[in-house]
């Protein structure tokens, strides 16, 4: 079976339908999509390979998974920056509503949940998929929207009620069924790991489980099967950029495996966005290797000052925003020698300063953010 149904609902003040989806998995036409596939998962395993050649691959997460924040969130309305999640963190003021803000932090802390979970042995469960659910939603405005629960009332997507809604998901009642199915379905043996990607994404997005935070949970779930069977050593391909990008299609296509049973288009669609992301990340992680062996060169030529400077830049590419009393802490060293080796940097026109207040400057890696940041 390759479409589902509409349930018709009558209520006291109006009558609606709701959508069942089909239970998973479903009859696919593969062959055609086998040379793309094939393409897809060799452009995942350069990234993979484009990864270990960086300096640290966890310097390089810090960044790309807060990237990953951003553009997930902003699908979700949200206006915030990488900038602006950054001066966040290191308690700066940011240039947006701080609600906006929180809400791309708690999704950093919600995907290093997931994948510290699946590497200490935890399966990928139901149970995970609310455990991040519950940390995304934390204190944001989503926290009224029952944080790790599964719904028990009916929702929609568009409209202010199911009556006028653009979609509406299978009601409360046979989620649990589904939401098996789905679970079933992830660990069942003989659909390409890819495929298992694309379909698991569009049926979570499809039964809509949760009262918030739907998309960036169904986002992340792609990133969580792909580092649990193994496509991907760690988190680095962020598909919210070609989701973003490519909104009415990705939509329209969603509509056609719901109204046609259009599965093929849906995957095709998904995989071409796999190659074009990693392909792209590859580019960005050799745009940051060449920045970072530039300003190393530099930093070896400040005479005794290098071994300070050095350890400071190393801080500062896992925090790029920082104050000299932050590096201090940090590296536990004094203060005037943590300014000295930041005004180094300056100098060597590695990081920027400004103004923080009367009594101190605040220190950015301006260059690194630019490379993540400059990507929409």
């Amino acid at each position: 079976m390759r479409i589902g149904s509409y349930k018709k609902h009558k209520t006291r003040d109006e009558e609606y339908s709701s959508y069942i989806p089909p239970k998973l998995p479903v009859d696919l036409r593969l062959e055609p999509l086998y040379e793309l596939m094939e393409r897809a998962t060799h452009s995942l395993s350069k990234l993979d390979g484009a990864a270990e050649t960086i300096p640290s691959v966890n310097l390089f997460l810090y960044m790309y998974v807060r990237k990953e924040a951003v553009l997930s969130s902003q699908i979700e309305g949200t206006q915030s920056s990488l900038s602006d999640l950054i001066l966040f963190e290191n308690d700066r003021k940011p240039n947006v509503e701080i609600s906006d803000v929180k809400e791309v932090s708690r999704y950093v802390d919600a995907l290093d949940h997931g994948i510290n979970r699946l590497r200490s042995g935890f399966p990928l469960c139901l149970r995970l998929i609310k455990e991040t659910h519950e940390i995304l939603l934390r204190d944001t405005r989503g926290k009224e929207c029952l944080p790790g629960e599964f719904r028990s009332s009916q929702n929609w997507i568009g409209g202010t009620r199911p009556g006028n809604a653009a979609f509406v998901p299978p009601e409360p009642e046979i989620l649990p069924d589904y939401l098996d199915n789905l679970e079933l379905y992830i660990h069942s043996e003989g659909s390409p790991i890819l495929i298992k990607a694309a379909i698991a994404h569009l049926q979570f997005e499809t039964i809509h489980p949760f009262l918030d935070g739907n998309g960036r949970i169904g986002r992340l779930l792609i990133i969580l099967i792909l580092c649990d069977f193994g496509l991907l050593k760690s988190p680095l391909l962020y598909l919210s950029l070609y989701f973003k990008e490519n909104r009415r299609v990705y939509y329209s296509l969603m509509n056609e495996v719901r109204e046609k049973g259009n599965w093929e288009d849906w995957i095709r669609f998904f995989l071409k966005g796999v190659i074009e992301v990693s392909d792209q990340a590859v580019s960005i992680i050799s745009q940051i290797t060449a920045l970072f062996e530039v300003c190393e060169a530099k930093i070896a030529e400040t005479g005794r000052r290098r071994f300070s400077a050095r350890a400071v830049f190393e801080y500062l590419k896992t925090a790029p925003f920082a104050t000299a009393t932050s590096v201090a802490n940090k590296l536990k060293i004094s203060v005037p020698t943590a300014r000295s080796a930041l005004n180094a940097l300056v100098e060597l026109q590695i990081i920027e300063a400004e103004e923080a207040d009367q009594r101190s400057k605040y220190y950015k890696f301006q260059k690194y953010v630019n490379i993540l940041d400059a990507v929409r």
